[in-house]
């Protein structure tokens, strides 16, 4: 993994303009602490820095290669998994090679089949490529959206980079928002319409899609999206394909030069990766897999079961480390550390997140990464198989609402009037519902309630899941550690959104048809595990501290956000004893202490990037 940039300039000598291209880099350091590179040329530069993963003694980007009398230049962040087969089937048309790393495999691919080359990968990337003779630059994003990839379209002037971060640090980039970036931030945040960068004239390439770019202009396309088909298997074939689709997919992303373990919670996802990750190792006669968890200081002492959270952890873990014979890491943080890193989340996501959800994510990378440089973790799985509660209770299946933002009213009450008046969050909220209803790819002759359900399986996979790629991407590439995710295979995604949800629900269970998948994988205690998100505190301690967090804002003439909320309101929900029981705002797990937390956070990004409302 690692972070890319660069800009595309018609009317100016790019040869002069080093000193920004190196602090655009700079600002990528974390997502690449091995190496750095950087390329210029009178209308493009590239800059890179690396993660070194697959052959680590070479693959130096910019890589620059030659056709005749054609150069090409890459910037690439991401892994491709079939790189050996693609390796094989280049080679058979007469290309070579001289490093075994897959960014030159890669361009290869472009260098053959131009903008098709997206049609042979499997994998998660985001990658530019510079063809010098045609002045042309190609732009591209994995399927599923697992790799960032911002821009800002100046006309004559083109710039692009993994993180927001290093686009601002563009001269001609201003940290500015208006009334749909704050929008975005505060009744949408901290999920982010699929596209939007929330500062003006920044824009995200969206999953699936690739971008071209020269003199005529930039041209977007979607080369790849879901659709609805009939499903042509039984119950059984479909149980055999989905657990053959995931063994292919651990073996190819269990391919690395370095070190790889998994996060392992207990949970039926990342105790399926951990097992086949387990089972690779032994077929090689590899060395044990080191598996990591999180936890709280007294979490034992303050959890309480319910509907989101309905057990803890540390059992189950127990019970995996066990049966696999892994060498097993328990990391826990405390209410400070949780606390203090509220700060440098905002930092590494370059907009307000999850929270302590993102923080103790950053913390939690962080001690992984003294020891492996590659993690496999199981994000998407709800997402892909209906896992969530939302996609079971009729309340919110037919709830005309994105079923993780319900808090709209509540939302739009702790705002100004006046920024309520500007941004008119219900109808923001509606709109953004709406444009995503119409995307929904129906399969003819469903009846209502599996309309509903197809529909609640996109929104997941369109909107909700994106949320939960952005976090992990930024909080472990901050900790310069490469997070893997298998369910985010787009054969594996492609194919489970065409289950039946008669099968998907098999034996009545959220996710059965993966629970009979992994049978003879997996102990039968964690195939019928009830489904709990990632572990939050549950100390009330960490209410107390984001509590004076908040209270500190308020009382701070010079806090920016002070102008865009409703003091009162908050300084109220403060002193009530309502903080710790509201219901979640935004998901599973943000309630009352992720409020005041997200509010912090929006006063961290507000401050740090001075940023400006227009």
């Amino acid at each position: 993994m690692c972070g890319m940039t660069g800009w595309i300039d018609w009317q100016n000598n790019l040869l002069h303009s080093s000193e920004t291209l190196e602090a655009m880099t700079d600002t990528l350091t974390p997502r690449g602490p091995d190496a750095a590179g950087t390329w210029l040329s009178v209308h493009c530069a590239f800059g890179h820095r690396r993660l070194a993963v697959m052959d680590p003694s070479n693959g130096a980007q910019p890589m620059v290669r030659y056709r005749e009398n054609d150069q090409f230049v890459i910037v690439y962040n991401g892994e491709i998994y079939n790189a050996q087969e693609l390796t094989e089937q280049l080679l058979s048309y007469g290309w070579r090679f001289t490093t075994t790393c897959d960014t030159e495999v890669l361009l290869t691919a472009y260098m053959h089949w131009g903008k098709d080359c997206l049609e042979h990968l499997n994998g998660i990337f985001a990658f530019a490529v510079w063809d010098v003779q045609q002045e042309e630059l190609f732009l591209a994003r994995d399927r599923l959206g697992v790799k960032p990839l911002f821009f800002a379209d100046q006309g004559s002037r083109f710039i692009f980079g993994s993180e927001l971060k290093t686009l601002l640090t563009h001269p001609e980039v201003k940290p500015e928002v208006s009334r749909e970036g704050l929008a975005e931030i505060f009744i949408v945040g901290p999920a982010r319409t699929p596209g939007h960068g929330v500062y003006e004239g920044i824009s995200e390439l969206k999953a699936g899609q690739c971008m071209t770019v020269n003199k005529s202009g930039s041209r977007l396309q979607t080369y790849w999206k879901l659709e609805s088909r009939e499903h042509e298997h039984t119950m059984d074939q479909t149980v055999d394909y989905v657990q053959e689709l995931l063994l292919d997919t651990m073996n190819r992303q269990m391919i690395s030069d370095v070190p790889i373990c998994t996060m392992l919670s207990g949970g039926l996802d990342s105790s399926a990766l951990t097992a086949m990750a387990v089972q690779f190792y032994r077929d090689k006669d590899a060395s044990p897999l080191h598996t990591y968890s999180i936890d709280y200081v007294d979490n034992d002492k303050h959890f309480k079961a319910h509907s989101f959270q309905p057990n803890s952890d540390t059992p189950f873990i127990e019970l995996m480390t066990s049966h696999l014979s892994t060498v097993h890491h328990y990391v826990q943080f405390d209410t400070p550390d949780l606390t203090s890193a509220l700060h440098d989340a905002t930092i590494a996501r370059d907009l307000p997140g999850m929270a302590d959800v993102d923080s103790s994510l950053l913390l939690f990378c962080r001690e992984i990464k003294k020891n492996a440089t590659v993690a496999i973790s199981g994000e998407a799985a709800d997402e892909i198989f209906g896992g969530y509660p939302w996609f079971h209770k009729e309340e919110t299946l037919y709830a005309q609402q994105f079923p993780w933002s319900l808090a709209t009213e509540f939302r739009s009450n702790i705002i100004s009037s006046e920024l309520s008046d500007w941004i008119k969050p219900q109808q923001y909220a509606a709109q953004r519902f709406e444009e995503a209803t119409y995307e929904v790819p129906h399969l003819h002759g469903e009846d209502a309630h599996l309309r509903a359900v197809r529909q609640m399986s996109y929104m997941n996979i369109s909107r909700f899941m994106p949320t939960l790629l952005d976090r992990k991407d930024r909080m472990s590439m901050a900790a310069g550690l490469e997070v893997r995710v298998p369910f985010c295979d787009h054969r594996l995604v492609d194919y489970v959104f065409n289950i039946p949800w008669e099968f998907k629900t098999s034996g009545d269970r959220e996710k059965g048809i993966l629970r009979k998948s992994l049978r003879g994988i997996l102990p039968e205690e964690i195939i019928t595990r009830k489904k709990s998100p990632y572990p939050k505190t549950h100390n009330p301690a960490y209410l107390t501290a984001v509590t004076r967090l908040m209270n500190d804002i308020l009382h701070d003439d010079s806090s920016p956000i002070l102008k865009l909320i409703n003091k009162d309101v908050i300084e109220n929900l403060l002193k009530s004893e309502q903080s710790a029981s509201l219901v979640p705002w935004f998901g599973q797990l943000m309630s009352g202490p992720q409020l005041y937390a997200y509010l912090y956070q929006i006063n961290v990004w507000l401050k740090e990037n001075k940023v400006s409302i227009v």
